[in-house]
């Protein structure tokens, strides 16, 4: 409990927010790119807390979210297989496909099961020689290095009974894509700092140079966001535009060598759809072609799965910042965390399952 009652002093928090409006003079609008931190702003009233005119945008920081509708179809072929065991951490169950989600597959009779680790669907496969196990590997660049142990423990214990259905989705190529959108409006970044442990922070710089825009490597607690949103500010009061790190306590500036050498070894850059965005080049990663015998997609043979989204949901618009969550019109009413439209809606991470579970339910101010 101590770090937690530490990172969300409401003395410091007061003070950090008289600091943030002694420094403001003008609007600005800050987007941070971490469902995390989308979760401790909406839960904590940050937003609401900050002087008129800055205006926090919430990005797409949800991997749950963007995971790509096609991929949530794929892999609800796969776990309706009769030989398959379908493994995937638990939010990924009610995520909606075309027509479907995995946990109406598990209530038909499909062997779904959750996971705390991937390391859990190795063993799982190790115990089932007579099935074949898949395990969901989603997420952006934190969950990467766990989800290559899996396809490096599997061979070195020789499991043809195992693979990896990826779909694994890169911060600094979102960022790029939101700046170069004519729509934009993003003046500052939160950088997530779980991203930021694993991977360090030199893909950041050539952002900050070529965009002339702060970012601010954070963390998730409320005192960490506060800090971020101050840095950023104090930057671009002074017409500044540089990295800084406001998480030294994990983030170092070279990340997790060890961790980012097994991510290199098992995945390779490709182009990635990213739910309700599209196609952003060189944003995500699949298996190298070393280890292309562990990749579900190519193992089921669904790669040709063609898909549409619900004409209801705004949840494309929510992941690019254009909207909040309570400006689409089916916020609380057709879609809701028990029949959610749109994955927004039922991640953990969702800015829209945000905005229900904290009762944001009257508009925003755009």
């Amino acid at each position: 409990m101590k770090y937690l009652d530490e990172f969300a002093d409401p003395v410091v928090a007061r003070r950090l927010l008289n600091d943030i409006a002694a420094t403001v003079t003008r609007p600005w609008a800050l987007m941070e790119v971490c469902g995390g931190q989308t979760h401790t702003i909406i839960r904590n009233g940050i937003d609401q807390l900050l002087p008129d005119g800055v205006e926090m945008i919430h990005g797409p920081g949800c991997p749950v979210c963007v995971t790509p509708l096609e991929t949530i179809d794929r892999a609800l072929a796969i776990a309706a297989r009769p030989e398959v065991i379908f493994c995937s951490f638990g939010d990924m169950l009610r995520v909606p496909g075309s027509s479907d989600d995995l946990f109406r597959v598990k209530s038909r009779g499909g062997d779904v099961r959750v996971v705390y680790s991937p390391l859990d669907a190795v063993r799982i496969a190790q115990a089932n020689p007579g099935k074949q196990v898949v395990f969901f590997g989603i997420g952006f660049e934190t969950t990467a290095p766990a989800n290559a142990m899996t396809v490096l423990l599997a061979d070195r214990l020789g499991l043809a009974n195992f693979s990896l259905l990826v779909s694994h989705v890169l911060v600094p190529p979102a960022i790029t894509a939101i700046m170069d959108s004519p729509t934009r409006r993003v003046q500052g970044f939160l950088a997530a700092g779980h991203v930021c442990t694993v991977m360090g922070m030199s893909e950041y710089q050539p952002l900050v140079e070529r965009y002339q825009v702060p970012i601010v490597v954070t963390g998730f607690e409320p005192l960490d966001v506060l800090e971020g949103i101050r840095r950023v500010l104090v930057q671009l009061e002074q017409g500044r535009a540089e990295l800084d790190n406001a998480y030294p306590r994990a983030v170092s500036r070279e990340g997790n060598p060890e961790a980012r050498k097994v991510v290199a070894d098992v995945f390779t850059v490709t182009d990635r759809n990213w739910r309700g965005i599209g196609a952003i080049p060189n944003s995500g990663w699949r298996l190298a072609d070393r280890w292309a015998g562990y990749d579900a997609e190519q193992r089921f043979d669904v790669t040709g799965i063609v898909t549409a989204e619900s004409e209801h949901c705004r949840s494309g618009e929510v992941l690019q910042g254009l909207i909040k969550p309570v400006q689409c019109e089916a916020f609380g009413v057709e879609c809701t965390p028990r029949n959610p439209l749109g994955a927004p809606m039922v991640s953990s991470e969702g800015a829209c399952a945000a905005y229900y579970q904290f009762r944001r339910l009257q508009a925003a101010a755009s």
